[in-house]
């Protein structure tokens, strides 16, 4: 209880209002995102090719939609976005559950992606806005627990109601969308820092250009490559590992769920240990080690059968994203300029374009074709790549990434 009263005296009341507002959106999000594959797969009767090729349709959308956002949080400000983001995600969410033709989600895809994704650089942007340097990878493993908490919760609700009616689980999603909006409105003020571009008045033509200065930091651009290939191989236990243990194992969508939820509480009982041990190590290393979990988790999925040794890599996996993930996120904000947050969290976001949109589509042909267990063991080779890059650079990045504390001037 000590360890958790000084945790929560270290940061501001304005940075817990975010957190509690992020736990009631992210569970709508997981009463229905767990189990959005089988829902298309099974209303419009596709297989898995054609169910990736839409989640990619939404993705290669959605990073365009991020980075017009990055660029207008650090133009305008961050807390607009954040609002315009949550409201236009709960019409979304109705029209996804309203909708009864396969073709219809193609051209939702376009209007969704770019809008529902706007306010996500100026949402982690206001996170690194709240929080001074040394704080920030333990902020964004609070907001892990926050987003994992509901996870525990999201899923199994979104088991059992899959079974009566999808629509109720869009209806709750929109519902959640629209409550933390008021919570933002009414709580939360306004975080972008006050810079020397604001003083000049710099145009938006300008914030955009300001993606060429991100794209000529060499070491964020090699470190954007790594977490590419490593991200590929985590998104696959949300878009393909429920279709893969449904239809090579029997599994059904509550199983799945409760391996969610499962995932869920052991970070929601370890990340502030785990972040409290990761740091006091060089960040680019723990995150090559996070990812050697994430190798194991996934080379079991490709030769093991049996709920309990599906729970077993579920947890190898849980341990590499609660390394991670915190950390990347925290990398970002410390490669990042104060005045180009919301560019740089947008400009990340690349990271996942690249495995949400190749990655479904890929992953699919393989779960439908004859050996539908060898897409683990691409994942294996795609951690391998990851582990290689992040232990490059570290040597490469010098003293500025030995840590997390903040650089002397």
């Amino acid at each position: 209880m000590d360890r958790i009263r000084e945790t929560f005296n270290c940061f501001s009341p304005k940075f817990w209002v975010l957190v509690l507002s992020q736990f009631i959106d992210r569970l709508g999000g997981t009463i229905i995102f767990p189990f959005f594959s089988l829902y298309i797969t099974q209303k419009f009767a596709v297989g898995m090719t054609e169910a990736g090729a839409l989640l990619g349709s939404f993705a290669t959308f959605s990073f365009a939609g991020s980075m017009i956002g990055g660029a207008l949080a650090d133009r305008f400000g961050r807390k607009g976005m954040v609002i315009f983001g949550l409201v236009f995600s709960a019409i979304s969410s109705i029209a996804f559950g309203l909708i009864n033709e396969f073709w219809m989600f193609f051209v939702m895809s376009v209007f969704v992606g770019l809008l529902s994704d706007i306010a996500g650089p100026a949402h982690q942007a206001m996170v690194a806005d709240l929080l001074p340097e040394e704080h920030r990878a333990q902020g964004y493993g609070i907001m892990r627990v926050s987003a994992n908490l509901a996870w525990i919760i999201g899923p199994v609700i979104g088991g059992l109601l899959a079974g009566v009616s999808y629509l109720l689980l869009f209806v709750l999603d929109a519902i959640s969308s629209l409550i933390v909006a008021g919570v933002v409105l009414a709580f939360i003020p306004e975080t972008k820092p006050e810079t020397a571009e604001d003083g000049v008045n710099e145009t938006l033509a300008t914030a955009f250009k300001g993606y060429l200065k991100v794209a000529k930091d060499s070491l964020f651009m090699a470190f954007m490559t790594a977490s590419i290939f490593i991200n590929f191989a985590y998104g696959q236990i949300y878009n393909t590992l429920s279709v893969y243990l449904r239809d090579v194992h029997g599994v059904p969508a509550q199983g799945y769920g409760l391996l969610m939820s499962a995932n869920a509480t052991a970070v929601v009982l370890l990340q502030f240990w785990i972040s409290a041990k990761t740091r006091k190590f060089p960040p680019l290393l723990m995150m090559a080690l996070g990812t050697g979990f994430y190798l194991v988790g996934f080379a079991m999925y490709g030769f093991v059968a049996g709920f309990a040794l599906f729970l077993a890599a579920m947890l190898f996996i849980t341990v590499g994203e609660m390394i991670v993930l915190p950390l990347g996120q925290a990398l970002v904000a410390k490669f990042a300029p104060d005045d180009m947050r919301g560019r740089y969290m947008a400009f990340f976001g690349f990271s996942w374009l690249l495995s949400a949109a190749i990655g479904p589509g890929l992953s699919g042909m393989i779960l439908d074709g004859p050996q539908p267990e060898m897409l683990w063991f691409l994942c294996v080779f795609s951690c391998l790549i990851g582990i290689v890059s992040l232990v490059w650079l570290h040597r490469r990045g010098g003293v500025k990434f030995a840590s997390m504390e903040p650089a002397e001037a």
